[in-house]
This record gives C-alpha cells, sequence and structure tokens, in this order.
C-alpha cells in the first residue's frame, strides 16, 4: 500500500507535476552524478518532453530543474536560497560535482516526441560533446509522485513505502474497503490509520498529519492577506484579501450564500499562494491544491476532525492514485480538480458521522459531476481557470458530502465505477485539452 502521507505532500507551487515532481527527479539525479567522477568538459543536459515541454514556462519547470540539480528539495525549499543559488549558476555554469551545466542552454523542450510512457516526461543526460556518458528517462506522475522508466515499464506504482511489513487492511478498490468496514466495524479513517501503523509509530503518522494541517492552514492565513499582482504575464489580481475583508467586515451575502464566501477565500487564498509559488501541499496536486485545506477550514473545528477529515480523503485519493491518476497530463482537470472534490466531499462526509458507505457515496458524487474536465491553463500558468474552479470545487464538495448524507445505502453509480469512468475519460480525452495549453480556454483567451 501507499501511504496515505504520500498523498499530501509538502511543496512549492505552481503544479506538484511540473514543478515538485521535476524538482525531485532533478535532485536525485543530481546525487547521483556527485558519487561519480566526470572528465573535464563534460555537462549535463535536461530535455523536457511532453507536456512538461508544452507548459514547462508558466509552471516553472525550468527553474524547478535548475534548483533541483543543485540540490533542493521541494519539501524543505528555502527561497531565498534558492534565488541565490540561481544567480550563481547562471554566472559559473558549473554544478557543485564539477559537471557543466549552463540553465539557458542545458535545459531543451522537446515538442515533438509522441508515445511518451507517461506525458510529463524528462531525460536527463551526461554529454561530452555529442557523446552520451549516461542518461537516465522519469516521469513526473502527478501529486509530486515519480517514477523512472524501469518503474513504469514494471508497472510498479511510483513511492510506494517499502516497510518489510503487510499492512493489516490490503485494499484495491472501494468494494474492498467498504468490505474491510462491514467486516471489522471500523470507519474508513481508522481502516488507513491502522495501517500506518505498519509503516510507522501511531505518533509519528499523527505528527506528519498535523504538520501537513499546519501548512495548510499558514497557507490560507499568507493568502488572505498577500496582496498584489500575481507572475507570469496575465496580471491577475488577487481577489482573497478583498473578498476577506469584506467577511470581516460582514459586507458578505446573507446566509446561505454567505457560506460560499467562505469557501470561496478559503479556496482561492491557497491557490493563489501556489500560482506565486509559495508553500502548499498537494491534496492531491498543486492545481487543485485549494480545495481540501478550503473544506477543511470551514468544516473542521477539532484535531480530531481535521485529522479524520484527512485520513478519509487520503483513502479516497489512494484509490484514485492507484486505480487511475491523478495528473493533469493524463486526466484533464477531473484528475486533480475533479479527484480533489471527491477526496474533501468523503472527508467532509466522515466528519459529520456518514457511514463508510454514504462516504463512498459522497467521493462518487463528487466526481461524477466532474467528469470530462478539461485541463487547459492560459498561458501555460495555474492562474485561469485553476484559481476559481478550486472554489467551486470546494463548493461542490460540501454539496456532495450532503447529498449523500440523504441517502443510506447503495448509489445506482459506485465509487469504482466512477474511478473507471474518469479513466477511460482521459484516455479518450484530446491531448490538447491535458495541461498543454494547446486548447479550450488556453486557446480562445487573450493571453495580454
Amino acid at each position: 500500500m501507499l501511504s496515505v502521507l504520500d498523498m499530501f505532500r509538502v511543496g512549492v507551487g505552481p503544479s506538484s507535476s511540473h514543478t515538485v515532481g521535476p524538482m525531485r527527479i532533478a535532485q536525485r539525479y543530481g546525487q547521483r552524478l556527485a558519487r561519480r567522477t566526470w572528465p573535464d568538459g563534460a555537462r549535463v543536459v535536461v530535455t523536457l518532453m511532453g507536456s512538461l515541454a508544452f507548459t514547462g514556462h508558466g509552471h516553472g519547470t525550468l527553474r524547478a530543474v535548475a534548483l533541483g540539480l543543485l540540490g533542493h528539495a521541494p519539501e524543505r525549499f528555502d527561497a531565498a536560497a534558492a534565488e541565490a543559488d540561481l544567480a550563481g549558476i547562471s554566472q559559473s555554469h558549473r554544478l557543485a560535482c564539477g559537471l557543466g551545466f549552463d540553465p539557458a542552454s542545458d535545459i531543451r523542450l522537446d515538442y515533438d516526441s509522441r508515445d511518451l510512457l507517461h506525458p510529463n516526461a524528462m531525460r536527463l543526460a551526461v554529454m561530452a560533446g555529442d557523446d552520451v556518458l549516461a542518461q537516465e528517462d522519469w516521469f513526473s506522475t502527478g501529486g509530486g509522485f515519480i517514477a523512472s522508466r524501469r518503474q513504469l515499464q514494471r508497472a510498479a506504482p511510483a513511492d510506494r513505502v517499502d516497510t518489510g511489513k503487510q499492512v493489516p487492511h490490503n485494499f484495491g478498490s472501494a468494494a474492498e474497503l467498504l468490505a474491510i468496514a462491514e467486516a471489522t466495524g471500523l470507519s474508513l479513517a481508522e481502516i488507513v490509520l491502522a495501517n500506518e501503523d505498519a509503516m510507522r509509530s501511531r505518533g509519528a503518522t499523527l505528527a506528519g498529519l498535523d504538520r501537513v494541517i499546519a501548512v495548510m492552514l499558514a497557507c490560507i492565513d499568507r493568502g488572505l492577506t498577500t496582496t498584489g499582482i500575481l507572475p507570469g504575464g496575465l496580471k491577475v489580481e488577487r481577489r482573497a484579501p478583498a473578498l476577506w475583508q469584506q467577511l470581516q467586515d460582514g459586507r458578505s451575502a446573507n446566509e446561505p450564500e454567505r457560506l460560499f464566501d467562505w469557501l470561496n477565500v478559503y479556496a482561492m487564498a491557497v491557490n493563489e499562494e501556489n500560482a506565486a509559488g509559495g508553500q502548499v501541499v498537494t491534496a492531491p496536486t498543486n492545481g487543485a491544491a485549494g480545495i481540501l485545506p478550503a473544506v477543511m477550514k470551514h468544516y473542521c473545528d477539532t484535531d480530531d476532525h481535521r485529522r479524520r477529515f484527512l485520513l478519509t480523503a487520503g483513502a479516497v485519493g489512494l484509490l484514485y492514485k492507484q486505480r487511475a491518476s491523478i495528473s493533469g497530463a493524463e486526466m484533464g482537470c477531473q484528475g486533480e480538480v475533479g479527484v480533489a472534490c471527491s477526496m474533501a466531499a468523503a472527508g467532509l462526509a466522515a466528519v459529520w458521522n456518514a457511514s463508510p458507505q454514504q462516504v463512498a457515496n459522497a467521493a462518487e458524487i463528487g466526481m461524477e459531476h466532474n467528469l470530462g474536465l478539461t485541463c487547459d491553463p492560459v498561458g501555460g500558468l495555474v492562474q485561469i481557470p485553476c484559481i476559481e474552479r478550486n472554489a467551486i470545487g470546494a463548493v461542490k464538495a460540501a454539496n456532495a458530502a450532503r447529498l449523500a448524507l440523504h441517502r443510506s445505502g447503495h448509489g445506482r453509480v459506485s465509487l469504482d465505477q466512477v474511478i473507471e469512468t474518469m479513466r477511460q475519460t482521459g484516455i479518450d480525452m484530446s491531448h490538447k485539452y491535458k495541461e498543454t495549453s494547446q486548447g479550450g480556454l488556453a486557446v480562445n483567451v487573450v493571453e495580454c
């Protein structure tokens, strides 16, 4: 089993698959390079392919690759140190291991390669002139997960937790998860927590969850108070602070419409921070990072509620990750905002003391009404329509949970069926609607 903590990675914006994943890949590759001796004049060349090429500039991929090779990691990112190191490499054109590297010329964009194992592909090589001394292909598979070519060819999920132990409740589908709940009388959160106990101590798991919660809430706080124009050239103004001030002053809409404003402002605060390159939690991706924190912030007022929310949401996220994909480059935005909406709906239903079946129903409703959602970021930036789309997703998640509470038995559509439908829809979807900025709003909205 994957760990639920793998679904919630602390990283930096604007994209988990285009920023966090490539930085992790480059850092890992750089560590390998430092263990070997290379001839004079050898240099590192990185080629970005597929979606990483098409939206690499807007998603900060080139910068992330350079920072990874310089030793930076998303989970402990230091913005000031990053800027200093980038300035240094632009002058020295040399990595600490002695290999040459000029980010301006040694990161190349390949728009033509097709039939990739995954659309977020990277080739990292050490070159001496035209000779290739070493080469590896890596893939950023969504949500900050990464995989080598060998891993994908063997169909081995990336980043599995190697504990040397069997988890007590191994599940590969929603049906299996619900069967475990029925047989044991455990909630979905309790099932996941028991599995986590096989990977680390209970205290370490709870500390990990609390760390995720703290980063989520801190991100909301920063987004509510930071004003200005988002980077990238679209001149998108941060809107969360003004809406937050209206709510504080009591100048927002009356109830129940006011509920929308609370969810909207929290979700937008997170995604405006993400668009600015701030610290966020992949939930399950950066592009959809605002939905779970918004719902949690508004509805969960105790540590127990927040942990139960994340554990339940994480259980649903694991199903999407292992049975389909959480990559916008594979599934479109249904694999990001759709999955986050489904996860948040499940978590909220659990906090509202729904039965395991009702929790699964909430997750199913959350996805069913996001099927076919395309990923078409204007200008290759995670801003339009991504920021507002998170606000809409948070409201949908709350409604999905409410609808599920009004139905006690099995729904006509199961969670497994909707996950498989999302997977098939993503496969059928034209590549231009899957994080390439070659279709949809990206070509119909003038960038300047």
